[in-house]
């Protein structure tokens, strides 16, 4: 078994910045990709980032050049370095950790920008 668990959220003024903590632990030498998401009120779950064992990040338009999701590879730890916050940022934020054969999620954790 494995578990997520996201740290971070808070409130936060428009055009700050937050940094997200997930850590994978449990039954896990490695991961093959985790990344993050978010869902906003009555609306649907959408990918923010995604970061490889190898590095490689992908990200969803709407967040490029201003979120930046890294590892820490021995730690099974990703984070999400969150700059020029806006509004429409607001959301439950969750990580994902995908070991090859299943996709763990975590509880996620809130993310309010609002002034």
């Amino acid at each position: 078994q494995v578990r997520v668990v996201e740290s971070g959220g808070g409130l936060v003024q428009p055009g700050g910045s937050l940094r997200l903590s997930c850590a994978a632990s449990g039954s896990i030498s490695s991961f093959y990709a985790m990344g993050w998401y978010r869902q906003a009120p009555g609306k649907q779950r959408e990918l923010v980032a995604t970061i490889t064992r190898s590095g490689t990040t992908n990200y969803v338009d709407s967040v490029k050049g201003r979120f930046t999701i890294s590892s820490d590879n021995p730690k099974n730890t990703v984070y999400l370095q969150m700059n020029s916050l806006k509004r429409e940022d607001t959301a439950v934020y969750y990580c994902n950790c995908n070991i090859g054969t299943i996709i763990y999620w975590g509880q996620g954790t809130q993310v309010t920008v609002s002034s």
